[in-house]
C-alpha cells in the first residue's frame, strides 16, 4: 500500500500493543479477545464481547505475541494462541477488504479497467485507486499522478480484484468517496503490515 498525498490524521480513543508498547489511535490497531475455549480470537470488526488485546498490525509483532506468550501476560490467564495466527489475521483482513470492495461495486460506487479509472480520477471522484500488485507497472505508471489525495493500495493479486467484477482479472481499481471508501482504507492500512515488503 501507498498512500503518496495522503493527509489524513487518525483520532480517536487510544490503546497500548501489548509487544510494542506503542500507544496509537483503536482504528490503527488490530484487536484481539479470548474465546469461550480459551483461544485467542482476531475481532477485525471491534465488535466481540470481552476485553480486547492490542497489537501493532505487523506479521512480526503478531507472531512474536505468539511465540513470547503476549496474550497471556494480557489476559491475565493461560490462553492459547494458534501458531498460524499472523497468516489467519491476513487472510480475515484479505476477505473483508475484498469484500469492501464488492459492496462498492454493486453501489455503483467502484469502476475497474485503465480507461474507466483514468476518467474517474480526472474526474477527482476516487478516494481510493487500487491496482493489482502482479500488474503493469507501466500502467501504474500512468495512473500515479492522477491519483492526487487518493490512497493508492496494492495489495491484492489481479485474479483477485477480477472476481469482484466478473473478470479473469482486474489490474486498475477506482473507488468513490463514501463510507466504504473509509472503511477500504482503514482495512487495508492494517493489511498492509502482512503484505508489504
Amino acid at each position: 500500500m501507498e498512500a503518496e498525498g495522503e493527509e489524513e490524521i487518525l483520532t480517536g480513543p487510544e490503546r497500548r500493543c501489548v509487544v510494542t508498547g506503542q500507544v496509537q489511535p483503536k482504528a490503527e490497531l488490530l484487536r484481539f479477545v479470548v474465546g469461550p475455549t480459551g483461544e485467542v480470537v482476531p475481532d477485525i470488526e471491534r465488535k466481540l464481547p470481552g476485553r480486547g488485546i492490542w497489537l501493532s498490525p505487523r506479521r512480526d509483532v503478531v507472531n512474536t505475541a505468539v511465540a513470547k506468550r503476549a496474550f497471556s501476560r494480557a489476559a491475565r490467564r493461560p490462553v492459547t494462541a494458534p501458531e498460524d495466527l499472523a497468516d489467519r489475521v491476513e487472510g480475515l483482513l484479505a476477505r473483508r477488504a475484498l469484500e469492501c470492495l464488492a459492496l462498492a461495486r454493486r453501489a455503483g460506487q467502484a469502476v475497474c479497467g485503465f480507461e474507466k479509472v483514468k476518467a474517474a480520477l480526472d474526474g477527482g471522484t476516487v478516494a481510493v485507486l487500487v491496482e493489482a500488485r502482479d500488474g503493469s507497472r507501466a500502467g501504474q505508471a500512468k495512473l500515479t499522478p492522477k491519483a492526487g489525495g487518493a490512497m493508492q493500495v496494492r495489495l491484492f493479486d489481479a485474479a483477485d480484484l477480477g472476481l469482484i467484477f466478473g473478470r479473469d482479472h482486474a489490474v486498475h481499481v477506482g473507488v468513490a468517496a463514501g463510507g466504504l471508501a473509509d472503511r477500504l482504507k482503514e482495512l487495508a492500512r492494517l493489511l498492509a503490515g502482512f503484505r508489504e515488503e
